[in-house]
């Protein structure tokens, strides 16, 4: 048994407003939600800006004597839920509440709740320590109070998977709905990190920016200026229901679920596989669960850490670059094989050694594909030729540096004798 899976509602807590639709004009009007850290005093910190929730009053949903058992992300979630539901118009009757789950992810949970009940016991010993604490705390009990709080009574479930952790719950969800578990689910994902211990975290793994003075322009993921990201905190929870459940109450039909897919890379704790292994597995796998070709998409959203990390842009772009994956020549036709293999999911380690590439040829052939992207930055208005230029000297210095650091000892093909680059000697490695 597999169903149509399709959105019904949306709920948004964030830095830019409280509530989907005050979320929503900001970002059409080009606001920014990031600003100075007043959730704490973050003076001694070195990255003192992050995407706080503003004005928010969880009184509004949560009352007063259910607080000291919440965590701030969970009153997130409860806020989050409470807007997709309304704006799905959907009531949960007995019958219909035990078809209907919950499932919201999260990469920390109640880090504020950890931190104040640790002080408790520094202060004052075990017995300080609330008895709410571990409820307040849990990851899962996001999903657990949504449940309790609208009644829905079908599977119920929570992801930690760090920044996948919303996308892992939705998914999941659109699966348990296709499956017949459920015919709705209130799903997506919540956090709240801005804490000494949160910002101060991440700062030791040297991942924040310090642009302290530029907040409106301190997160820039794709910019050759990056120099990390910035902490942010909310909520963002949608309500999905099978096509023909949500037809028979002329529900509002929002988009349409059509595809899911998963993988892992085995290769590091916090970085990206350079070769770009993981976003190309996934992609594949989510457009074969789809029943599409990469033609058929017109529009790619990534997750970019802004982490000074080149290898994380070059493993974005590798694996979900559409241009790149449907360019039909990149550095002259000689290059056709390789993006077609490419395309199927082989790594370009792969591609090159069994096309027989020089390691010159395949710095070439991405840098061409670099320039393409720029060039079409240029005819659009987006950059002048000049910054283009910038950025891609920029990027044949970072995508030289990738290719040596990812085949460290490769034997690359030397060019043939007669060539006029051609070096003395056969083989060599790097």
């Amino acid at each position: 048994m597999s169903r149509r899976v399709v959105v019904t509602g949306v709920g948004l807590i964030c830095g830019l407003g409280i509530g989907t639709e005050e979320a929503w004009k900001a970002v059409c009007a080009g606001q920014n939600g990031i600003g100075p850290i007043t959730l704490f005093d973050a003076s001694q910190h070195a990255c003192r800006i992050a995407g706080e929730v503003k004005n928010f009053d969880p009184l509004q949903w949560v009352e007063k004597k259910e607080l000291k058992k919440m965590g701030r992300f969970i009153q997130f979630a409860v806020a989050a839920a409470d807007f997709a539901m309304k704006e799905s118009g959907l009531k949960l009757t007995p019958e219909l509440a035990e078809r209907t789950g919950v499932y919201i992810g999260s990469g920390i949970g109640g880090f504020d709740v950890i931190e104040r009940e640790h002080q408790a016991l520094l202060k004052g010993g075990p017995r300080k320590i609330s008895p709410f604490f571990i409820p307040a705390t849990i990851i899962n009990l996001a999903a657990g109070q949504v449940s309790i709080r609208t009644g829905a009574k079908g599977p119920n479930s929570a992801t930690a998977t760090a920044c996948s952790a919303s996308a892992h719950a939705i998914g999941d969800s659109y699966r348990i709905i296709t499956r017949g578990d459920a015919d709705a689910m209130i799903c997506g994902g919540t956090e709240a990190s801005i804490t000494p211990l949160g910002v101060g975290g991440f700062a030791a793994m040297r991942a924040l920016s310090t642009r302290n003075d530029q907040p409106q322009r301190a997160s820039r993921p794709f910019d050759a200026d990056r120099d990390g990201f910035l902490v942010g905190e909310g909520a963002g929870v949608l309500l999905l229901e099978a096509f023909e459940f949500a037809q028979r109450r002329n529900a509002p039909l929002l988009a349409e679920l059509i595809g899911y897919g998963m993988s892992g890379d085995a290769h590091h704790v916090s970085a990206p596989h350079p070769e770009g292994i993981g976003a190309i597995k996934v992609r594949r796998r989510a457009l074969a669960d789809a029943g599409i070709d990469r033609e058929e998409i017109d529009g790619l959203f990534s997750c970019g850490g802004a982490d000074g990390l080149h290898v994380l842009q070059l493993s974005e772009y590798l694996g979900i670059h559409p241009r790149f994956l449907d360019s039909t020549q990149v550095g002259g036709s000689s290059w056709e094989t390789f993006i077609e293999r490419l395309r199927n999911g082989e790594s370009p380690a792969q591609i090159a050694e069994a096309e027989g590439k020089s390691r010159d040829g395949l710095v070439d052939a991405l840098s061409d594909a670099v320039g393409e992207q720029l060039d079409q930055l240029v005819q659009d208005g987006s950059l002048t030729q000049e910054q283009a230029n910038a950025k891609l000297a920029h990027f044949e210095t970072k995508i030289a540096r990738w290719v040596d650091g990812v085949f460290p000892g490769w034997k690359w093909k030397r060019p043939a004798p007669d060539s006029p680059s051609a070096p003395d000697g056969g083989e060599s490695g790097l």
